[in-house]
């Protein structure tokens, strides 16, 4: 029984890795915890993410990590520190699946996420999930203002290549590389992401 329940476990088991690392350099304070719908922007990120059945969420912190862990204070959630932040989006990627290996080295598949696109939902994960299953293809990618993005989920035959990202290389790399194995899942709202003051009164107005 005990068994069967340690294979169940990790059936079709999914890693969401929630990128906030970055310094938020055009905005002049920390994106992750600006206010958003009685949480943060980041805590809105995590909380739809933990409504993902049969999966697991990690978030990747650089800039601010103290004080972001500090005010998450999440035990869900698994944190990783990425203390190469600074050189660009993929080092997080690399922390993220490295860590997501660390703690499940089963898994079937991990979404790639960002923590200021403030209308992501469960439903955004899921039906990537859907999509990937019923289509076959190795990467479900959010399809919206004529481009592919976050957030991402891709087969665990992309793992080895995520690692391998380089600088400010990220997802879309491999989401050009493989179009043939891509499927495209619309996600309305997903270009609104927050960089700057303007985006962020835009979304509270």
């Amino acid at each position: 029984m005990m068994k069967f329940i340690m294979e169940n476990r990790f059936q079709n088991k999914t890693g969401i890795i929630i990128l906030a690392a970055g310094n938020s350099s055009r905005l002049g304070k920390p994106k992750q915890l600006l206010q958003y719908k009685e949480s943060t922007l980041l805590k809105n990120t995590i909380s739809e993410a933990l409504k993902v059945e049969n999966s697991s969420v990690i978030v990747v912190t650089g800039s601010n990590h103290d004080l972001i862990e500090k005010e998450l204070n999440l035990p869900e959630i698994q944190f990783s520190f990425n203390s190469d932040w600074e050189n660009g989006m993929s080092s997080s990627i690399v922390k993220g699946v490295n860590q997501l290996l660390h703690q499940n080295p089963e898994c079937e598949q991990c979404i790639l996420a960002v923590c200021d696109q403030p209308f992501v939902t469960v439903s955004v994960f899921e039906n990537l999930i859907v999509e990937a299953n019923r289509t076959k293809k190795g990467i479900a990618a959010s399809a919206y203002s004529d481009t592919l993005g976050t957030p991402v989920l891709f087969h665990k035959k992309y793992f080895q290549e995520l690692l391998e990202l380089k600088g400010q290389e990220g997802a879309k790399k491999l989401i050009k590389k493989y179009s043939a194995d891509v499927v495209s899942v619309s996600f309305e709202k997903g270009n609104i992401d927050i960089d700057t003051e303007e985006d962020y009164y835009k979304l509270i107005s």
